[in-house]
């Protein structure tokens, strides 16, 4: 079963929406953002990054939905839950999890359970799973 679950829950569990990342910048950019901020132009650094990444996006749009299909990867935010997982292992299936956004894995799945049923892991954006479940999976994140 590859990038795919036996359900698959959107909006369950309700986790946060974001990540927090970490950028260097030069002092003339950071000086040049906090220029327009003070401008007026945005409402703070934060804002004028986004709006600068967004664009990015929409600019390579094209690129990112044939890589999407080509990669067959799950778009969103998707949980594996340990029913989920237990439904694999009785149908003797094996996931290749593939998503760009968001995986995550109940914090109630046993470590033997993600073994058992979890072939590997490809999240391009966050993966959320118990430290105990990602490191008994290191080898299988790609």
């Amino acid at each position: 079963m590859r990038g795919q679950v036996m359900s698959t829950h959107d909006t369950k569990p309700k986790l946060v929406d974001s990540e927090k990342i970490t950028i260097n910048l030069g002092m003339i950019d950071l000086g040049q953002i906090d220029l327009l901020v003070s401008e007026g132009f945005y409402s703070n650094r934060t804002d004028l990054i986004r709006t600068a990444i967004r664009n990015q996006l929409n600019t390579h749009a094209d690129v990112v939905r044939q890589t999407v299909a080509r990669r067959s990867l799950v778009l969103g935010m998707h949980h594996y839950s340990r029913a989920d997982l237990e439904a694999a292992q009785q149908a003797g299936i094996r996931l290749q999890i593939q998503v760009l956004g968001m995986a995550s894995i109940a914090s109630d799945v046993p470590v033997e359970l993600a073994l058992a049923t979890i072939e590997s892991i490809s999240v391009l954006g966050a993966l959320h799973a118990s430290s105990a479940v990602k490191t008994a999976l290191a080898e299988r994140i790609l």
